[in-house]
């Protein structure tokens, strides 16, 4: 069983027994991994702790690889990127708490992809230090899309519509799948944009919502084994 140490962002992790969990980790040279932890929920020494193991934690891994789909082992760990106000700012917890979900919802493959696993890391860096995030997870949702393979095209936006199934602009504003009028124009606004300009767009807070509705059913329509987030709720209460 090959041993390998690699950069991980926890995605998940789910309770196992009494004492033990499974641990989903999007890994830097292997794509996505999950790992049984045991014991670590009753053992007080050892080096590994369930603080290792919050969402969207950024760790370096030694860790047994199987080749076969089952679980496999870490032996050591380490936090790579403390984060500063994440864990103890309720509006970013829930923001983190949301995204992990939905990574852990839309990535499938356990293969390397080191532009997605750059973008996730350097986001949440992002997030950890800044203040103004209230647009944050809609810009980090779209803007995902291009490693998931279905960023919007956007060749002709001179068009009055955006046609969510396709992924391209239209004129067809019949078509049960076309944003048009207000959706379209708020949708918009995130086209195109990186974190550091986020800021200057400004959103009501029906509009976020709105939008945020939007990106998930561009979601749903592009990854079939795609689910509603459970903590979509959480998210709007704090927004609100």
């Amino acid at each position: 069983m090959p041993i390998v140490t690699t950069k991980a962002i926890v995605l998940s992790s789910l309770k196992y027994s009494d004492t033990s969990l499974i641990v989903k980790c999007y890994t830097e040279l292997e794509g996505l991994k999950s790992y049984l932890i045991r014991g670590i929920l009753k053992s007080k020494k050892g080096g590994l702790k369930i603080a290792h193991f919050q969402p969207l934690t950024q760790l370096i891994l030694i860790a047994n690889h199987n080749s076969k789909n089952t679980l496999n082992s870490i032996k050591e760990v380490q936090v790579v990127h403390p984060y500063i106000t994440i864990h103890t700012d309720i509006v970013k917890q829930s923001v983190v708490l949301f995204l992990s979900e939905i990574l852990s919802n839309s990535i499938q493959e356990e293969e390397q992809n080191f532009e997605l696993y750059k973008y996730i890391e350097t986001a949440f860096i992002w997030l950890d230090v800044h203040d103004k995030i209230a647009n944050f997870h809609l810009l980090f949702l779209l803007n995902l899309t291009h490693f998931l393979g279905f960023y919007p095209d956007v060749s002709e936006k001179q068009k009055i519509g955006f046609n969510l199934l396709e992924g391209n602009f239209s004129d067809q504003i019949s078509d049960k799948n076309v944003i048009f009028k207000n959706d379209f124009h708020q949708f918009k606004k995130l086209l195109g944009i990186n974190f550091d300009t986020i800021e200057k767009v400004s959103f009501s807070k029906k509009e976020r919502q709105v939008v945020l509705q939007l990106i998930i059913q561009y979601f749903k329509l592009h990854l079939g084994s795609f689910r509603d987030p459970k903590s979509l709720q959480i998210l709007e209460t704090i927004f609100n």
